[in-house]
């Protein structure tokens, strides 16, 4: 159970913030939203709040915000359709039902000659007597039809109206949201378990090695190396390993009094190399400092950036496979495992995975963030946008291929933890 929950909120976190980015931006630009998913797959609770639906569905493969303009949500009236409407206090109709079998008070029926509900917003038909009349159309009307519930979508709220700044910054939003996430994450790390210091803090003295005959001890601090002030373990460690069989001088903290030794690094070969050892084993330590939190958290987040980065260019030119892939199966042993470790470990590894996450997103790929960011890029240079339906079916077959892949690898996962 605790392996559930903490996939749950590791996973559920960094897929609610992605959207949560393109959510925002996308309403902060004026596009209406009809939805606001986390999964795919079949609904399992959805919940309506003012003109978007809310949803939590079955499959754990990521999430989706759905805006107005990006699929075929129009309702196009045809000449001849009898529909039933009611009038709000201006006269425009605010609600407009579809199907006959129901009969709400003040209901008033047309028979449609002509509509507009993209631009104009009117609806032309002839009513009980008989008469062309028009009526015009409330921007927040709903059509209802078999008991489903639509807004209609004005075009000045579809996606595609939207200038070529907006929309890009509305599908950049989900990625960028993800290093946010991880920045505030390795800030709140920082706050309550503190930074690591890199001092050159001795945790532990091997048994007749050159540093236990010299008199070294555990948790000493060595503040200079051959006359030389050191703040951090990886300068001591670098003059030890170049110097073999070269005696060098310490001098070091102990009980708020210096000490100082000289010892001998015994030379030992490590990937071919001849380096200097002495037998000490470096210590972890932290540091609370609310100041240095914040440019650790971006920090942090910019080092995980480029670490995976790399990952995923030796992926790429290192040849392809399925093992170095992980889907939600891997993913969720991956969680379990680290979950053991505690809350700030659990915190660290949803950074991370957020930032894999936002940089995934981010390659130009079809029906991935940089894909359609790519279509943009193309607009902006040539001038005009690539045909919608051209661009459609580039970003379906894309989603279709992602999903076998996706397919692909969890099984792979599947197969690595339970065969």
């Amino acid at each position: 159970m605790q392996a559930v929950i903490a996939f749950i909120l590791v996973f559920g976190s960094i897929v609610f913030f992605h959207e949560l980015g393109h959510f925002i931006f996308a309403k902060r630009s004026g596009i209406l939203v009809r939805e606001f998913a986390i999964g795919f797959g079949p609904k399992i609770i959805g919940i309506t709040r003012g003109e978007t639906l809310y949803t939590i569905r079955l499959l754990p493969m990521g999430g989706y915000v759905r805006m107005a303009g990006e699929d075929m949500d129009t309702v196009e009236l045809q000449p001849g359709y009898r529909i039933g409407f009611i009038l709000n206090a201006n006269d425009e109709m605010s609600r407009i039902v579809l199907n006959q079998n129901k009969q709400l008070p003040d209901m008033l029926f047309l028979e449609v000659e002509k509509a507009d509900l993209v631009k104009e917003l009117w609806i032309e038909g002839y009513d009980e007597d008989e008469n062309l009349v028009r009526y015009n159309v409330a921007r927040d009307a709903v059509i209802e039809e078999k008991g489903q519930k639509t807004i209609i979508a004005p075009y000045d709220r579809t996606f595609n109206a939207k200038s070529l700044g907006k929309r890009a910054m509305t599908i950049f939003a989900g990625p960028l949201f993800n290093f946010i996430l991880a920045i505030v994450f390795f800030i709140i790390i920082a706050l309550v378990q503190g930074m690591p210091t890199n001092e050159p803090v001795i945790a532990n003295v091997v048994e007749n090695s050159p540093a236990a005959t010299a008199g070294l001890e555990k948790d000493d601090l060595v503040t200079a190396v051959n006359g030389k002030s050191i703040k951090e373990w990886d300068e001591l460690s670098e003059v030890i390993q170049s110097s073999p069989n070269k005696e060098i001088s310490l001098e070091v903290k102990r009980d708020d009094e210096t000490v100082s030794l000289n010892v001998t690094p015994k030379e030992a070969e490590v990937n071919k190399e001849k380096v200097g050892q002495i037998g000490i084993q470096y210590a972890n330590t932290y540091e609370k400092n609310p100041l240095k939190a914040i440019p650790y958290g971006f920090e942090q987040t910019y080092n995980w950036f480029i670490k995976i980065a790399e990952l995923l260019g030796l992926l790429v030119t290192g040849g392809f496979t399925l093992d170095a892939l992980s889907g939600p199966v891997g993913i969720y042993k991956a969680t379990e495992e680290v979950a053991k470790y505690g809350f700030m470990t659990l915190m660290n590894w949803a950074a991370v995975l957020s930032i894999n996450l936002g940089i995934m997103n981010l390659l130009p790929l079809p029906a991935l963030d940089g894909g359609r960011l790519l279509f943009f890029a193309y607009e902006a240079v040539r001038g005009r946008p690539v045909d919608k339906q051209k661009e459609g079916i580039v970003h379906f077959i894309g989603f279709a291929l992602l999903m076998v892949l996706m397919i692909a690898v969890t099984w792979n996962d599947i197969q690595k933890f339970f065969f």
